[in-house]
């Protein structure tokens, strides 16, 4: 993820960034975090990843996969990306409302 922002920082690039869900099985009763994996969104057992590509599509990062459960926001922080983008002056990144917030938080401009 480090090199990530410092390329899109570097090169004056737009970043894209978004979380998508995978369906996935439901998980064995006797799996402690079953209920991680139900996705408030679908309402379906999910896997949920977050990927980050540049202006021309290319993708440059794609996170570990986490429970359904967990919001695009938390997953962006659990990465350290907000930590990362605070320390870069001029990154644009594009954006939907489950990433709302980050920009107050980073000082990178959002749309």
């Amino acid at each position: 993820m480090d090199e990530v922002v410092d390329h899109l920082g570097a090169d004056g690039k737009t970043g894209i960034i978004d979380g998508t869900e995978i369906r996935v099985r439901h998980p064995a009763a006797r799996h402690k975090d079953r209920d991680k994996f139900i996705s408030g969104k679908n309402k379906q057992n999910a896997a949920k990843t977050m990927v980050v590509t540049d202006g021309d599509g290319r993708v440059l990062f794609c996170s570990p996969s986490k429970p359904g459960s967990c919001a695009d926001i938390t997953h962006a922080r659990q990465l350290g990306l907000v930590r990362l983008l605070a320390d870069v002056p001029a990154v644009e990144i594009l954006a939907d409302a489950g990433y709302q917030g980050l920009g107050a938080q980073t000082g990178v401009r959002y749309r």
